[in-house]
């Protein structure tokens, strides 16, 4: 993605079914006084059926977990497959990145991620659907996601937000009424316009995210100019447009978690 230095594609192998996760890879084991946030990625290595490899968007995993983090918030990790996940689109001239590359307590929750069986959705209060090529495959049809994510947001009055092709997790979401949750709301994802259309990657991409948004009632809106940190808060949905607001959201997801405490 423009403006993103892809130094290298660094991919998380799976261990042998001998070698079990290690103990607090993920939170299960301790509670946070704010509260705890599912962080949603996907399994694909690769975009569809082709040979093309795809990733996880790793500056979109680490700024908005560094800022939840910080603030007092425990974060889990939740893959369609569990376990390892590919990450890419690495900029290690980044001190940020670098800190979370090397951080081996925060690579154990990317090389042991939960499966959705695994998640108690009333743990948490809010959940962030990350970008990146992998994030159109393997999610937004999974309905074990889908249900857990629902079930935050309705009954635990929780927090839908995402990032980019995170978006692409949210078209599918559906209301205890039947409506989708986007239908009405102000709702932002990677747009059309900075898509290569007529690239191999595009052609496997199951839908547009822009396009199903808008087909499922939402207010779609974009920044023409783009990479310039652009998101939309629409009541308990935060979504931006690309990884310049990755940042802003967990800042919004704090802010609301504030609002609603008071």
């Amino acid at each position: 993605m423009k403006n993103i230095i892809l130094l290298f594609l660094f991919t998380l192998i799976s261990c042998s079914s001998n070698y079990s996760r290690p103990e607090n890879s993920q939170s299960d084991e301790y509670q946070s006084e704010k509260g705890k946030i599912l962080f949603i990625v996907s399994n694909a290595h690769f975009y569809g059926d082709s040979d093309i490899s795809a990733s996880n968007h790793f500056s979109e995993i680490v700024f908005p977990y560094d800022v939840l983090s910080k603030a007092g918030y425990v974060i889990d990790f939740v893959s369609p497959e569990g376990g390892a996940i590919p990450i890419g689109y690495l900029d290690n001239s980044n001190e940020t990145i670098k800190k979370y590359l090397f951080d081996g307590s925060f690579m154990d929750k990317l090389e042991f991620t939960l499966k959705p069986e695994e998640v108690r959705p009333e743990d948490y209060v809010a959940v962030y659907y990350g970008g990146g090529g992998s994030a159109m495959f393997g999610v937004p049809e999974n309905v074990p996601i889908q249900n857990i994510v629902m079930q935050i947001y309705e009954e635990q009055n929780g927090i839908v937000s995402a990032v980019c092709h995170g978006s692409a997790g949210i078209v599918h979401l559906k209301k205890k009424d039947g409506k989708h949750l986007v239908a009405g709301k102000s709702v932002n994802g990677f747009p059309d316009k900075f898509e290569n259309m007529e690239g191999r990657y595009y052609q496997e991409f199951p839908f547009s995210i822009e396009q199903k948004l808008i087909e499922h009632g939402g207010i779609y809106k974009y920044s023409e100019t783009g990479w310039d940190g652009f998101y939309q808060v629409d009541g308990r949905l935060i979504t931006a447009q690309d990884p310049t607001g990755a940042a802003t959201v967990a800042e919004k997801i704090i802010e609301q978690l504030n609002h609603s405490s008071q």
